[in-house]
């Protein structure tokens, strides 16, 4: 029998306060997490892997208590191996500010359990207090703010919620044969813009998302900087975070992103290709502390240079 891979660090869930059709916590695990069998649940209690923020163990007979935190540990029968390397960019007592490459997942799921920023991070700094301030997605690189210290995480959430974080990233897609025509070769003299706002709900299946009618939710600025043959050299800037957004609003000017495997068409599970990543970066974060007052101004490489060397 295969050994099972274990994350390091656990996740956790808390007890919501409106249950009452859960006696123990093990009904609520099995009702939360369908794909896991009963008997990995039991198996996982009896090896301590599931337990209370204070550590004390939780067993199958431990009953049910609203509010609280329960902590386990992901497992996978195989995690597949991300070739490339995260960088810290920033570090002080409260943030981090760190490069994530293509198909590296933030946190764990699906296959990866300990091949995620997050884990990565925790153990290059020994500090396992880090968590994620924001979303990017695992087909997207480029720049992420990361907390620290669970006592100051609320100032940095702050940052997203009052929308005092600005951040912009670069993308290559194939243009329309229209546009091609109607655009000269090389750097434009004046860009050519685009504002997009529609309505973004969860599609079918669960982890895409769609462009629905009704009021809009989402809001892109776009941004069209060179021209390559028949490739653009965007700039995109997105005014409200909707997952996918940035890849769906681009696949909704008829020009998605190059090597995206959700948009326009779905296409089937398959190993990742590495030389085929996402030609999406964030490239470029922007806001003031909230605890120093110390102006942010973080990039990383997008595809300026690679774009007009070809």
């Amino acid at each position: 029998m295969k050994q099972r891979v274990t994350a390091v660090h656990p996740s956790w869930v808390v007890l919501p306060q409106q249950q009452t059709d859960k006696p123990t916590v093990l009904a609520f695990l099995l009702a939360r997490f369908p794909a896991i069998s009963e008997s990995v649940w039991r198996e996982r209690m009896q090896q301590g892997k599931v337990h209370w923020q204070d550590g004390s163990l939780i067993d199958e007979q431990t009953p049910y208590q609203a509010a609280r935190r329960v902590y386990y540990y992901r497992e996978v029968m195989i995690e597949p191996r991300i070739p490339f390397q995260e960088q810290i960019l920033y570090q002080d007592q409260h943030s981090l500010l760190v490069y994530k490459p293509h198909f590296l997942p933030v946190t764990p799921g699906g296959n990866f359990v300990n091949e995620c920023l997050v884990a990565r991070l925790r153990a290059r700094t020994g500090i396992d207090t880090i968590i994620p301030v924001h979303r990017l997605d695992r087909d997207t690189a480029g720049v992420m703010l990361m907390s620290v210290a669970p006592e100051t995480r609320d100032a940095y959430h702050s940052l997203f919620r009052d929308g005092l974080i600005h951040k912009r990233y670069q993308a290559l897609a194939r243009l329309t044969p229209a546009l091609r025509e109607s655009l000269p070769q090389g750097w434009l003299s004046q860009p050519k813009c685009w504002t997009v706002k529609n309505r973004i709900e969860r599609g079918d299946p669960g982890f895409t998302m769609q462009i629905v009618p009704g009021t809009a939710n989402s809001h892109s600025e776009i941004r069209l900087l060179a021209v390559n043959a028949d490739i653009g050299l965007f700039e995109l800037e997105p005014v409200t975070g909707k997952t996918h957004q940035l890849r769906l609003h681009m696949a909704s000017l008829g020009m998605p992103l190059l090597n995206d495997r959700y948009y326009p068409q779905l296409q089937p599970l398959q190993a990742d290709d590495f030389s085929k990543p996402l030609k999406l970066v964030a490239c470029r974060l922007q806001y003031t502390d909230p605890l120093s007052g110390v102006a942010q101004d973080v990039s990383c490489d997008g595809f300026t240079d690679a774009f007009v060397a070809d």
